[in-house]
């Protein structure tokens, strides 16, 4: 009877403390076993989580040969987190290397992933899923946003994961998915340089790059046409120029949809009003995309 009781109390100390280390703010460093590979990812936890009320999801993927804590560094969307009151989570890519030189499989780019033919739809799906199951995440109010071969994950997550996400963000990628059939309608918000050499603006095969496949890819305008298209949003955009940026917002879409590019004149290849990213360029200080991107994703949950 001594023995029985004595479980019940370890067992119920351990789901306490169990409870607890899920209600611990701040970053940690976890893992998801996806088919047959580990995956990890860093999840950021705001100050104002407290396990009840159901926080926004924002999932932020690096870009190649980059890793979770450069995207961090990168975007400061921890510190908007802490701010804003929502969940951020930052994958890891997949590659020879244990944390280094990690890449996304985006459809022709990039790296490790491509090559490998690694399922990273799959793994943002039973990361989303393993998120919503262990943490107080609202389900309508899941986004992804992502830079260089991130950012063209983040296309091809929009594309299969469109019952998933309710808003996407790329930055200076390119949607190079060959069959992009999304189910649902999703927002989306674009920021790209027009002077990006390393995923040309207008298309094309790269003037800049580290990865040894040869790749086209299209270009932002395809973009735009074509989620103005699967949203059913007005073809005449509201348009702005301010300084070396140029907005264009196509609204009416379906279930509240819109999509919205932020053009950098003269912009290379970086997060805009954040740090630079590995061998890309100095981003400018005029907008800052985690900013911008955050106040979009409060507009836009799923329906």
């Amino acid at each position: 009877m001594v023995k029985l009781v004595f479980g019940i109390v370890v067992l119920s100390l351990l789901a306490m403390s169990s409870q607890g280390d899920e209600l611990k703010t701040g970053d940690r460093v976890l893992s998801l076993k996806v088919g047959d590979r580990e995956r990890t990812y860093l999840l950021h936890l705001p100050p104002v989580y407290d396990g009840k009320g159901s926080l926004p999801l924002v999932i932020v993927l690096h870009g190649g040969g980059g890793n979770a804590p450069g995207a961090v560094h990168m975007t400061g969307f921890s510190e908007k987190a802490d701010k804003e009151g929502f969940v951020v989570v930052y994958p890891n890519g997949s590659g020879r290397l244990k944390n280094r030189l990690l890449t996304w499989n985006s459809g022709n780019c990039c790296g490790y992933a491509l090559d490998s033919n690694v399922d990273d739809v799959g793994f943002i799906r039973a990361l989303i899923d393993e998120l919503e199951r262990t943490r107080a995440i609202d389900p309508h109010r899941v986004y992804a946003t992502g830079m260089s071969n991130g950012g063209m994950m983040t296309y091809r997550l929009a594309c299969e994961l469109s019952d998933k996400i309710a808003a996407a963000a790329p930055v200076a990628g390119a949607l190079n998915v060959d069959n992009c059939q999304p189910a649902h309608p999703v927002s989306m918000i674009i920021f790209h340089g027009t002077a990006d050499e390393h995923v040309l603006y207008d298309g094309g095969e790269p003037l800049k790059k580290a990865d040894t496949h040869r790749r086209v890819d299209k270009s932002v305008s395809y973009a735009v046409r074509f989620w103005v298209k699967n949203n059913g949003c007005s073809e005449t955009p509201q348009r702005e120029e301010k300084g070396t940026i140029r907005t264009e917002i196509y609204h009416g879409g379906k279930e509240g949809t819109e999509v919205a590019l932020y053009s950098v004149k003269g912009g290379g290849h970086a997060w805009p009003g954040g740090e630079a990213y590995l061998l890309g360029t100095e981003p400018t200080r005029e907008i800052s995309a985690t900013d911008l991107m955050w106040f979009f994703f409060v507009r836009h949950p799923k329906k």
